[in-house]
């Protein structure tokens, strides 16, 4: 199969036996700002004149052509060219080992992705920080007064602090256990344990959560649709969905939070069930809805990481399942995800 080199997403430069570029696809013009037709023939050093990051000519610090015969490459590195930075990997071909180099291939690409990545990463650490501040500020501050002051409370006040204390613990784990969920999620290491799930039962345990810590019963409606297929999912990971798509229709929401459970077709063909969640509150902007899911993405400033739904995707599809939002028929939000039925593979 013939491969046009513009077909590439990054960059490709290649240099024959006299280091004379003979290839310079359109994503290289792109990432160095050069016409292929100004660059083509020239010595691929006065073509790409790579500068290390402390100013040196990279060129004549590797020395493709006259150095060592038992390299094969260079490894991706960020290098200058004309003061932008761009990560360069090279590969020294040859007709036979230790011989001389027949073709150099090199190959580039834009920092934007990396930019975009240590962003991410830079604003996750802020927030988080910010977040633990709070309640371990709180923690220390009452466990001092306590160790300091132990005779002057009653027993009442003493309750008080150690119940504070408690709950701040508890958010604490929560945004630690968040962390641990994003770095399984963006490396595909977020486990799945399978066993039988009766998600009736788990939306209305849910529900009574609700009502029991002060919600008033009527503000929820439930209805299932009989009879349901077989699902085999992650129970204590289903319990985090539910919990969290509960917690944002009852917080940020408004009316009656509606819960449907039904058997739904999952992908066109297979058996599924699929669980909505919908409110009746302001809704989500129509120019918000794709960075629901995203990192970060508040529905309002009423606090919070911002990580519940990204993690909730993230758990859904580990799932081999689907999730979507969209405007409720009561003008709130609607969140829907659905799981595919029957038994794992090991089990058939």
């Amino acid at each position: 199969m013939e491969l046009d080199p513009d077909d590439l997403p990054d960059g490709l430069v290649v240099a024959d036996s006299t280091g004379r570029v003979i290839c310079f696809n359109a994503a290289a013009a792109r990432i160095c700002g050069t016409d292929p037709s100004d660059v083509l023939g020239r010595p691929i050093q006065s073509a790409l004149p790579f500068q290390d990051l402390d100013g040196h000519r990279w060129w004549q610090l590797t020395d493709p052509y006259g150095g060592l015969a038992t390299r094969s490459g260079q490894p991706e590195r960020g290098l200058l060219l004309e003061g932008r930075e761009v990560l360069v990997s090279a590969r020294y071909v040859r007709t036979r080992p230790t011989g001389p180099v027949h073709r150099l291939v090199v190959a580039l690409r834009g920092t934007e992705a990396r930019r975009r990545s240590e962003r991410s990463d830079a604003e996750l650490i802020a927030t988080v920080a910010h977040e633990l501040r709070s309640p371990l500020t709180s923690v220390k501050g009452f466990t001092a007064t306590l160790l300091a002051k132990w005779e002057r409370f009653t027993d009442d006040q003493k309750r008080l602090m150690l119940e504070t204390v408690d709950a701040d613990a508890n958010r604490v784990t929560r945004l630690i256990a968040e962390l641990l969920d994003i770095s399984r999620i963006d490396s595909g290491r977020l486990e799945v344990r399978r066993q039988p799930v009766d998600m009736a039962a788990a939306v209305r345990r849910h529900v009574q959560a609700h009502t029991t810590a002060g919600q008033p019963p009527d503000r929820f409606a439930t209805r299932i649709v009989e009879p349901l297929p077989e699902l085999w999912a992650d129970p204590d990971k289903i319990d985090q969905v539910l919990g969290n798509l509960l917690e944002n229709a009852v917080r940020h929401g408004e009316g009656t939070v509606t819960i449907e459970v039904a058997p739904a077709p999952h992908r066109g063909h297979d058996e599924g069930t699929a669980v909505t969640v919908s409110d009746e509150g302001p809704g989500i902007p129509e120019e918000s809805m794709s960075r629901v899911f995203t990192r970060f993405w508040r529905g309002s400033k009423r606090g919070g990481t911002g990580l519940g739904l990204y993690i909730v995707k993230g758990i859904v599809e580990a799932h081999g399942g689907d999730i979507t939002v969209a405007r409720a028929p009561g003008g709130g939000a609607q969140f829907r995800f659905t799981l595919p039925a029957g038994a794992p593979a090991f089990m058939a």
